[in-house]
């Protein structure tokens, strides 16, 4: 018995360990811990084109440490839409390296009265990455300015990981 039970405590043990061991990145395969300028951030990935399309749209609220991070398959010119977004977003995109390559601030852009999709979807602005991005960061309007990201800086990104997830 004293040895079954000793062999329980060394295995809660070594699972304990293992726990520890694992890397703080990811918090699960759905959220990525990402530090910006010291501040960290709990960021939804959205990794496949049905994530990616639906984005932080019909969000009534974005935390103060929280946002979206898109993952696409390869390096591109991007451009998002304020499509069904109930709050102003600020996004950073950022090339295969981690590397801003473009920010813009995004004010909300509703439905009008009776407006058809179609009528909708040709009004809503386009912002643009300018350059070929792999990766767009979501954040609560005004996030960027304070944290003082713009074009040329890095965010610290496990991007090999990140790459193989997007669908």
């Amino acid at each position: 018995m004293a040895t079954r039970t000793l062999l329980i405590s060394c295995l809660a043990c070594v699972a304990l360990l293992l726990a520890a061991c694992v890397p703080n990145e990811a918090v699960s395969n759905d959220v990525e811990t990402v530090r910006i300028e010291g501040e960290v951030f709990f960021l939804e990935i959205a990794a496949d084109n049905a994530t990616r399309l639906r984005g932080l749209g019909g969000r009534e609220l974005i935390e103060e440490d929280g946002g979206m991070l898109f993952v696409f398959p390869r390096p591109r010119v991007l451009g998002f839409v304020m499509r069904d977004c109930l709050v102003p977003i600020d996004i950073a995109f950022l090339d295969q390296f981690g590397t801003v390559v473009a920010t813009h601030e995004m004010p909300i852009e509703p439905r009008e009265p009776g407006e058809s999709d179609q009528a909708y979807e040709r009004r809503l602005t386009t912002y643009s990455s300018n350059a070929a991005a792999q990766f767009a960061i979501e954040l609560r309007a005004g996030k960027l300015r304070e944290l003082g990201i713009e074009r040329g800086d890095t965010i610290d990104l496990d991007t090999t990981r990140l790459q193989r997830s997007a669908r």
